[in-house]
């Protein structure tokens, strides 16, 4: 976990193929952004914005992508990617989830608290400063 916001808490992605990638897991738990009604829904959508600033801030990253599906996982969540100019020329219009299996789950790319602490680190002051 990298920090507690108003609507939720913000994990880091279990895949760093995009260095910054991070989720927004809505609390307390709803199934869907159409369950939330006024400040609740209004809170969640600030926090995901907010997440974003602080993601581009930290890595650098030219524009950020968001994501809510909910198909697989059926509770409120958010999918917030950095997106780069050294990506892929082919897979940098695309949604992240077109990379393949191989490139998004290569051991290289998982999550590894000494490789990516310190970027955890950096997005939760990032956060915390924008609250």
């Amino acid at each position: 976990m990298i920090a507690k916001m108003k609507s939720g808490f913000v994990v880091i992605g279990d895949t760093q193929f995009l260095p910054g990638y991070c989720l927004l897991l809505a609390y307390p738990e709803v199934g869907q952004l159409n369950d939330l009604y006024g400040a609740a829904r209004d809170q969640f959508l600030h926090d995901m914005g907010v997440l974003g600033d602080a993601i581009k801030e930290v890595t650098g990253a030219e524009r950020i992508n968001y994501s809510i599906y909910g198909n697989l996982d059926p509770f409120l969540h958010a999918h917030v990617w950095p997106r780069y100019p050294w990506e892929d020329r082919h897979y940098h219009h695309l949604p992240p989830f077109n990379y393949p299996l191989e490139v998004r789950e290569a051991f290289t790319n998982l999550f590894d608290t000494g490789k990516h602490g310190g970027l955890m680190r950096k997005i939760r002051e990032e956060i915390e400063r924008r609250m």
